[in-house]
C-alpha cells in the first residue's frame, strides 16, 4: 500500500512513517525541512518530497503521485493555539490540498483533529458530543472537519478524523511541558516552574498515538470521528512527578508559578473509541 504522510518530520509523523515502513508499506514523506528529514533514520527508505503545501501552483499528481492513503498531519503555528494563522492560512491550505488529493484519485483520507474542538467542556468527552471551539486552532480544525464532511456528499472517499488529546515522548515540541521538564532535569535545575498542576488531562506516549494511527490506516471499516486518547484522566502534577521519579531526579516543583490557561477547562479527558481495545497487542 502506498501512503502519503504530510508533516512527516513532525512529532507524530516521524513515528507514523517508521511504523509504516516496518510493515512494508511504500511511503511518500512530505515536509518543508529536508535537513531535518535527513537526520531521521528512515530518510533513505522513503520517497521524500520537500515542498510547502501553501504553494499555490503545487501539482498534486505530478509531484506527489496518487497514494492509496493520505495521512494529513501537517499543521504549522503550534503550540500557539491563539494564532490567527490557524484559520487564515492552515484551514484553507489544508482543505484545498486534501480536496485536490481526493479529486486526483486518493480514496482513503486520515486527518489529525484535536481535543481543542470541544472547547470549554468539562469531564469525559465523547465523539458524538457537539463541538464549541474557543481558540483559532480549535476553530480551524473543527471547520476543516465540517468542510470534509460536506465534501463527502460530492465525492466518494473514506474519511477518518483522528481527534488527538495530549502526548509526550521523543521528538516533542521543545516548548511543551514534558520537554521543558526533561531539559530542567538534564540541566540539574533546582526548581521546575509550572502551573498549580491540578488540571486533569488525557496523556499518552507518542508511540501509542502512532500505533493507533497505523491501526486506523489498516482498518478502513472504521470511519468518522475517532477519539485517540487513553480515556484515563491524570493530573498534570502527577504526570510531572511520575516523570521526575522515573528519572531519579530531586528537582523541586515551583507550583503555581504560571496561571492556568484560559482556553482549557480544568478537567477533561476523552472517551476512548472501542476500536482501540486491543491495538497494543495487534500492532507492535
Amino acid at each position: 500500500m502506498k501512503v502519503l504522510v504530510t508533516g512527516a518530520t513532525g512529532f507524530i509523523g516521524r513515528h507514523v512513517v517508521e511504523l509504516l515502513l516496518k510493515h512494508q508499506h511504500e511511503v511518500i514523506a512530505v515536509a518543508r525541512d529536508i535537513d531535518k528529514a535527513r537526520s531521521i533514520n528512515w530518510f533513505n527508505n522513503v520517497k521524500f518530497v520537500n515542498c510547502d503545501l501553501n504553494e499555490p501552483d503545487l501539482n498534486i499528481s505530478e509531484i506527489l503521485g496518487i497514494p492509496d492513503v493520505l495521512v494529513h498531519l501537517a499543521w504549522s503555528g503550534l503550540p500557539n493555539y491563539k494564532d490567527l494563522s490557524h484559520f487564515e492560512i492552515n484551514l484553507p491550505t489544508s482543505y484545498t490540498f486534501i480536496k485536490n488529493m481526493i479529486t486526483a484519485g486518493t480514496k482513503h483520507i486520515l486527518v489529525a483533529g484535536t481535543c481543542f474542538e470541544y472547547g470549554i467542556q468539562n469531564g469525559p468527552l465523547s465523539e458524538d458530543m457537539p463541538t464549541f471551539p474557543v481558540t483559532p486552532y480549535g476553530l480551524a480544525k473543527d471547520t476543516l472537519r465540517k468542510f470534509l464532511d460536506s465534501l463527502q456528499k460530492q465525492y466518494d472517499f473514506l474519511f477518518q478524523w483522528v481527534r488527538l488529546f495530549y502526548m509526550y515522548g521523543s521528538g516533542q515540541n521543545p516548548n511543551s511541558l514534558m520537554a521543558q521538564l526533561d531539559r530542567a532535569i538534564d540541566n540539574k535545575d533546582e526548581l521546575f516552574k509550572m502551573s498549580g498542576g491540578e488540571q486533569l488531562r488525557d496523556y499518552m506516549p507518542i508511540e501509542e498515538i502512532a500505533r493507533r494511527i497505523y491501526f486506523l490506516i489498516e482498518n478502513s471499516s472504521i470511519k468518522g470521528v475517532i477519539n485517540c486518547c487513553s480515556g484515563k484522566p491524570i493530573s498534570v502534577r502527577s504526570l510531572v512527578e511520575k516523570s521526575i521519579k522515573e528519572k531519579n531526579s530531586d528537582i523541586k516543583l515551583d507550583l503555581g508559578y504560571y496561571p492556568y490557561p484560559d482556553y482549557e477547562p480544568m478537567a477533561f479527558w476523552g472517551v476512548c473509541n472501542e476500536c482501540f481495545q486491543s491495538t497494543t497487542e495487534v500492532i507492535k
